[in-house]
C-alpha cells in the first residue's frame, strides 16, 4: 500500500427514452440476478471484506464514514453494491478496450470510506487501485484500513479531482475510473474522464433511474473526449432493488482546459 498524503493538488435494464447515440448500447443481462457477488470471492477475500466492514463500523463511531450502522446493512448496501459493478466493468472492458482485464490501473474518484475502491482492490488483487479523496481524516482511515486488510495493491492520494486531472502524474494514466455516490454524472465526467487514458473507460454507479441525469451529461461526456457506451441496471441490494452503471468510453484526449479549477465543475456544470 502506498500513501501519498502531501501532494499539493490546489442486472441490466432497458431505458427506452434515452436518445441512442454512436457507441451507445442499452443492455439487459439476467444471468446473475438475485445472486450474491460476495459468495464468488475466495476465503481470503471474504476475510478481508469482513475486516474492512468491522474496521469501517468501528471508525464510524467517531467520524462520519457511512450512514449505515449494522454489519448486515453494510454487506447488502455497500459491499454487494460495489461488487455488482464488476461484471459490466469487465465485460465492457474486454469488448471495447482490451482482450485482457489483468493488471489494470483503476482510480476511485471521491472514494470516501473506500467504496467501491477498497472492495474492488480486494476482489481484483492483480489490479493497481488508486483511492482519491480530498478529506484528510478519511485518508487517515483509508491508510489504516488498507493496512488492516493487508492489501498491497492500493495507493491513497489526497487531493481534488480538478487538480489531479491537471497533474501529469495522474492525467490520462488510468485504464478505468469509477465513482459512486459523489455527484451527478455531468460533474463526474469532468472529474473522472481527464484521468482516463484514451481507449479506457469511466463508470459511474448511479441510482435506479438516471435517465434525465444521463441526458444532461451527454454534452459534458463529449467535451471530455468520450462517448456514452452503455447504461445498464445492476442487480444489487439498494432500496430500489437495483442500481445503474453509466459506462463511457474514452475516444480521444481530453482538452487541456479540462478539468476546470477546484469547485468550478460543481458551480458551473457543463
Amino acid at each position: 500500500m502506498t500513501l501519498l498524503f502531501n501532494l499539493q493538488f490546489s442486472r441490466w435494464t432497458f431505458y427506452k427514452h434515452l436518445t441512442p447515440r454512436k457507441y451507445t448500447t442499452l443492455c439487459q443481462h439476467n444471468s446473475t440476478a438475485n445472486l450474491s457477488h460476495f459468495v464468488t470471492l475466495t476465503s481470503r477475500q471474504k476475510d478481508q471484506i469482513h475486516l474492512y466492514v468491522d474496521t469501517l463500523l468501528q471508525w464510524n463511531k467517531r467520524m462520519n464514514l457511512t450512514a449505515v450502522k449494522e454489519v448486515n446493512e453494510v454487506m447488502e448496501r455497500h459491499i454487494e453494491d460495489s461488487l455488482a459493478i464488476l461484471p459490466p466493468l469487465c465485460d465492457n472492458y474486454i469488448s471495447h478496450c482490451s482482450n485482457s482485464i489483468d493488471k489494470l490501473k483503476l482510480v476511485d474518484v471521491g472514494t470516501g470510506a473506500g467504496l467501491p475502491g477498497v472492495v474492488l482492490a480486494i476482489a481484483r488483487p492483480d489490479w493497481d487501485v488508486t483511492l482519491m479523496e480530498s478529506m484528510n481524516k478519511r485518508c487517515v482511515f483509508l491508510e489504516h484500513v488498507v493496512g488492516v486488510i493487508g492489501s498491497t495493491n492500493v495507493q491513497i492520494v489526497r487531493g481534488r479531482a480538478e487538480s489531479l486531472g491537471q497533474d501529469l502524474c495522474f492525467r490520462e494514466k488510468f485504464d478505468i475510473a469509477v465513482a459512486r455516490a459523489v455527484a451527478e454524472t455531468r460533474i463526474l465526467a469532468e472529474y473522472c474522464l481527464p484521468l482516463v487514458r484514451v481507449g479506457g473507460m469511466f463508470i459511474a454507479a448511479k441510482g435506479h433511474d438516471p435517465e434525465d441525469e444521463v441526458k444532461k451529461a451527454e454534452s459534458a461526456i463529449k467535451k471530455m473526449g468520450a462517448s456514452l457506451l452503455q447504461v445498464c441496471s445492476v442487480e444489487s441490494q439498494s432500496p430500489y432493488g437495483q442500481r445503474t452503471a453509466v459506462i463511457c468510453l474514452k475516444d480521444r484526449p481530453t482538452p487541456m482546459k479540462y478539468p476546470r479549477g477546484p469547485g468550478t465543475p460543481t458551480k458551473e456544470p457543463l
